[in-house]
């Protein structure tokens, strides 16, 4: 027993177990105080506790539960002796995990080192994760990050990952997968415009709020426009990186959708982005004098929104399923074309659920798709049209030029 506890490996677990308590203690050893009321345990504490857990482990038989009393009993006396007035436990529960990172070192030295980090970073940003908590977080995002929790981590596993003839082989799963996807998108938008602030103004408030409809936003931004024309500039970059959120959003469907024919889809994808990208950015950059009255709203997604695209995702497909299978290729376009007036990314992706099933190739799938696009297209331009002439000159020049970054690669490169 006692060449393994003075072997190299088993010292070094020790060094790192040392080194472990004293990052720890740090932060205690700077909020502890002095005098009479100061707190129990600082940087000496943590450190010996820590090398203790590492020398019961190394040593072995009950001195790992012996030694683990021994540092709980010690942090429930001292918090039965504090007179600090402050009732938390931070330390006492900081000091026992000291201890347990101490006893893994043994075994596993970047599980302690990481642990040790984590534990540390958690103490030293008592303040700032306070006033998250209390001030910066709204009740509304707090609810909307536990509706995301609960989609995700108990009805997501609860729903079968298989086909079912109802749906014409399409995954359950992967559709609420989706539906994952686009509140996730939709935080990380909003998320963003809360971390640039307000005075980034309309480009990223269009950005995120085209994850949830870029059509509603266009007409959003050209009434907004038509109102104060002084901000026509930042008016139209809103529009235009709504625009953005809309090919970005679309990848994300054929990503979850059709996997395994992204290598057809992607000369018509990376097309419209990098299109989508470059009228965006352009606009961007011409955008002087951003309006500062453009927070972020307090909803983090929209989970009704999210849903029922699922939904409208699984009717689409069916109904388009049904219509090719029973009319033909014209079925499939004209269907998806008209679908995609109202919502592109629904159109588009029950074309792509079918190419994924086989009854659609990838022509018809990528043709499918890029009509939905157009008409969707349509309907921004139409919602343009209230901003006046001069914003609707500028955005529907951008939304055709779009276009034209997916439709060259569908001619010229088939899928």
């Amino acid at each position: 027993m006692a060449a393994s506890v003075f072997s190299a490996a088993t010292l070094t677990a020790i060094a790192v177990a040392a080194g472990c308590g004293m990052l720890i203690g740090i932060d205690r050893e700077r909020r502890k105080g002095s005098g009479p009321a100061r707190g129990f345990a600082g940087l000496r504490s943590f450190t010996l506790v820590s090398v203790l857990g590492a020398l019961a482990q190394a040593l072995g038989g009950f001195l790992v539960l012996a030694a683990a009393g021994l540092v709980a009993a010690l942090a429930a006396l001292a918090y039965w002796r504090d007179r600090s007035g402050d009732p938390g436990i931070t330390t006492e529960l900081a000091l026992f995990l000291s201890f347990l990172i101490g006893v893994a070192a043994i075994d596993n030295l970047a599980f302690s080192a990481g642990a040790a980090v984590v534990l540390a970073s958690l103490l030293h940003l008592r303040g700032p994760l306070h006033r998250f908590a209390r001030a910066s977080l709204t009740t509304a995002e707090l609810r909307d990050a536990l509706l995301f929790a609960g989609a995700a981590l108990v009805v997501r596993p609860l729903l079968p990952d298989a086909g079912h003839p109802w749906l014409l082989g399409v995954n359950p799963r992967t559709l609420w997968t989706l539906a994952l996807l686009i509140m996730g998108i939709q935080a990380a938008a909003h998320i963003g415009v809360r971390l640039a602030g307000p005075r980034m103004g309309f480009a990223l408030s269009g950005f995120g709020a085209g994850f949830i409809s870029s059509v509603a936003t266009v007409t959003a931004m050209a009434a907004r426009c038509r109102k104060e024309p002084q901000l026509l500039r930042a008016c139209v970059a809103g529009a235009l990186l709504s625009n953005i959120a809309t090919f970005v959003l679309l990848g994300v469907v054929a990503v979850t959708v059709a996997p395994a024919h992204l290598a057809a889809l992607a000369p018509v994808l990376g097309g419209t982005l990098l299109a989508a990208l470059a009228v965006g950015g352009v606009s961007l950059a011409g955008a002087t004098g951003m309006a500062p009255d453009a927070p972020a709203t307090g909803r983090v997604f929209d989970i009704r929104q999210a849903v029922l695209f699922a939904l409208a995702l699984s009717a689409a497909t069916l109904g388009l399923a049904y219509l090719n299978a029973h009319v033909g290729q014209g079925a499939l376009l004209g269907g998806t074309a008209l679908a995609g007036f109202f919502d592109v990314h629904a159109a588009s992706g029950s074309a792509l659920a079918l190419l994924a099933g086989g009854t659609a190739t990838a022509h018809d799938a990528t043709l499918a798709m890029l009509l939905a696009v157009s008409t969707n297209t349509l309907s921004k331009a139409a919602g343009a049209l209230a901003g006046g002439a001069r914003f609707a000159l500028r955005v529907n020049g951008s939304l055709a030029l779009v276009l034209l970054g997916g439709w060259l690669p569908f001619w010229f490169w088939p899928a």
